[in-house]
């Protein structure tokens, strides 16, 4: 914390500069995962401000990925999106035992050939399986909030100033199919090749 009192006009002047100047670079600071800075210079929490996805190929840029906080860019990145997306699905435990048994081939798959971005978006899509399935179990329809997601908060899980609805009685079927897709994620947090990488990417750029 800053407590410093500035004695002078032109003191007070290199202080709100200084100041200033410090907590920009906090700002842009990536390793936090919330702010970031756009290629405009704009402060922003989309860790892909500026950049457009659906054009880009990220495994030929890996140091364009973002891991960010969770799920952040699982429907996003290309081209992960179009490979993992359609292997993706949680309707009912069978469903998603063979989508998480096909999510986790694509994980090692990629681990093999040295994509360690695309073993980060599988693992994404493993954690999206669960967290949906977790929704559906506690909320009939899936609906979690009052409302829409804010336009300028689409892409981005959370309530965004949203009251959560009540939960009805919880779907068995959707938590045994959360409970699927939570073990398989829990497993490929157990691969130290693949943690490894993602913390120094993480460190190196976001």
């Amino acid at each position: 914390m800053l407590t410093w009192e500035p004695t002078s006009t032109a003191t007070a002047a290199a202080w709100a500069t200084t100041t200033a100047t410090r907590l920009r670079s906090r700002l842009r600071r990536p390793k936090s995962g919330k702010i970031w800075t756009g290629q405009n210079g704009a402060v922003t929490r989309d860790p892909y401000a500026g950049l457009d996805l659906e054009s880009l190929d990220l495994r030929a840029r890996p140091e364009l990925y973002r891991v960010g906080r969770g799920e952040q860019g699982v429907l996003r990145v290309q081209p992960y999106k179009d490979e993992l997306l359609p292997l993706w699905r949680f309707r009912t435990p069978d469903v998603a035992r063979e989508s998480a048994a096909a999510l986790r081939a694509k994980f090692d798959d990629y681990l093999a050939a040295g994509d360690l971005v695309g073993a980060d978006m599988a693992r994404k899509f493993l954690q999206m399986g669960y967290t949906r399935a977790r929704r559906y179990a506690n909320h009939p329809g899936g609906r979690k909030y009052d409302g829409p997601v804010p336009p300028e908060e689409r892409g981005r899980s959370g309530a965004h100033g949203r009251a959560e609805l009540p939960r009805g009685p919880e779907d068995a079927q959707k938590a045994e199919a959360a409970r699927v897709f939570k073990e398989a994620w829990d497993a490929v947090e157990q691969v130290s090749e693949y943690t490894d990488w993602r913390s120094r990417h993480r460190t190196d750029h976001g």
